[in-house]
């Protein structure tokens, strides 16, 4: 491959899948969520930290402990999400992208931290976040970097499921998702 158009994998750590799981549903899984065996790429903030998948951002705010549910108010828009806790404004601003505004859902957890859930619309590796809000919470450049190879293994997890590419590496063109490998037969 040309530089900057070839996309390299290591695959000396590649592993056949073997685990099996049930799903809500009653459906099968052959292996864990790809962030559970791979870790996730958090982004800290001042209240916590987000981090994302090829489907879902995930929102981690730490809360003082002993906070309980009614002292939250959490609004979720398909481009805005609005967090206080105990009338004090937490998070509240125009998401980076949109979302499906039905599919979100936020949980008060162990009394100390809310972690709020949103559907990405668009859900492939090329939808990498730059941050969480249009104005607010950037992920560094390094961060970036690490989450769009993350994004583009989980891709490449969820095109090829008889394989685990958890611990595998990824250099090259791995940006936007990688290459569009479809039209190859």
């Amino acid at each position: 491959a040309s530089p900057g158009r070839g996309l390299s994998v290591d695959t000396s750590r590649l592993r056949s899948s073997r685990s099996v799981r049930l799903l809500p549903g009653g459906s099968w899984s052959m292996s864990a969520p790809f962030e559970e065996r791979s870790g996730v790429v958090p982004c800290g903030t001042p209240w916590g930290q987000w981090y994302q998948t090829l489907e879902e951002v995930f929102i981690e705010v730490q809360v003082p402990p002993g906070t309980r549910a009614q002292d939250i108010q959490c609004g979720l828009q398909s481009r805005h999400v609005a967090l206080a806790v105990g009338g004090r404004e937490i998070l509240k601003g125009k998401l980076f992208d949109s979302t499906i505004a039905d599919e979100g859902t936020w949980t008060l957890e162990d009394r100390k931290m809310v972690r709020i859930v949103l559907t990405k619309t668009k859900r492939d590796a090329a939808n990498c976040w730059t941050s969480l809000l249009e104005s607010e919470y950037a992920a560094d450049p390094w961060v970036q970097d690490q989450m769009q190879r993350k994004l583009t293994l989980e891709r490449f997890q969820k095109e090829n499921p008889g394989f685990d590419f958890s611990g595998a590496e990824i250099s090259g063109n791995y940006t936007k998702g990688g290459p569009d490998f479809s039209n190859l037969e």
